[in-house]
């Protein structure tokens, strides 16, 4: 009961700060103060915090140009881990959309996910009242945020999964007519070795980053920046079991564990694009 109050009391004080800093404008500066206030958030579990040294939340925000007062898409925030952050972060002069996959009755595992989704957001409303939910995917033709409305796009490893159902080009239109003209795109994903040919459906998890930028430039977006802030020189990108070998997965079980402890997450491009506002 004691740390109960203690986390609700720490969210309250965590919505009054973002509160204040909103009213003092957005800059670079004080939009990473907002974040290093929502990352020490009581809504963040230690596992999650645990990934910060490999996914850099922080520095990959700042990359794409996150700013309090905006409108952000994410889409297939999965669990939410970043979700935890950039929601809080606009809750109270932005607003968050969140892309999920389609609703499947007929997968216990999709319906499970979703749900999981849906009860973290409900847990914390103060942080997440302002969460639109809406899906993307196969099948699915409604929009996942109304047309030219949002001023960002963010996506996380989720490129190979669109290309293991034939749906990135879809996927990519979807997010590009959501986009506000001049608006931007942020994404990461698993790197590819270059001197491997691609395979279409990326069934070890890695993109080859020029593949990827080919993919997204035919959708109509325009390549700003590259960040090497997500790197990983350790992974040799040629297990077996594929990008699942590495952590968090361990998707050989504990043979060889250590050693894939030691390399961490997998190497990943972190790409910023916009969708140009002229002809």
């Amino acid at each position: 009961m004691a740390y109960a109050k203690k986390s609700m009391l720490a969210l309250v004080a965590l919505g009054v700060a973002l509160t204040a800093c909103a009213t003092t404008g957005s800059t670079r500066s004080n939009t990473a103060a907002d974040l290093d206030r929502v990352l020490a958030g009581e809504q963040r579990s230690e596992a999650n915090r645990a990934r910060d040294v490999y996914r850099h939340p922080k520095e990959t925000l700042l990359f794409f140009g996150i700013r309090p007062e905006q409108t952000v898409l994410e889409v297939w925030p999965g669990g939410g881990w970043y979700t935890e952050i950039i929601a809080p972060l606009v809750a109270q002069k932005g607003k968050f959309y969140a892309a999920q996959v389609v609703p499947n009755p007929d997968s216990k595992g999709t319906t499970a996910a979703l749900k999981a989704y849906a009860d973290k957001l409900a847990a914390h409303p103060d942080l997440y009242g302002n969460v639109t939910v809406t899906a993307m995917g196969p099948g699915s033709t409604a929009d996942i945020a109304p047309p030219g409305s949002v001023d960002l796009i963010v996506t996380f490893r989720n490129i190979h999964n669109w290309m293991g159902r034939d749906y990135a080009p879809a996927a990519f239109a979807a997010m590009y007519k959501a986009l506000k003209p001049g608006g931007t795109l942020g994404v990461a994903e698993h790197r590819g070795n270059p001197a491997v040919t691609q395979d279409p459906k990326a069934r070890s998890g890695y993109v080859n980053e020029d593949y990827a930028i080919k993919m997204i430039e035919a959708a109509g977006f325009r390549l700003v920046a590259k960040s090497e802030v997500n790197a990983n020189p350790k992974d040799s990108k040629d297990y077996e079991k594929g990008v699942w070998t590495l952590p968090p997965t361990y998707a050989a079980g504990d043979t060889d564990r250590a050693k894939y402890t030691a390399i961490g997450e997998s190497d990943r491009f972190t790409l910023k694009f916009i969708k140009p506002s002229g002809p």
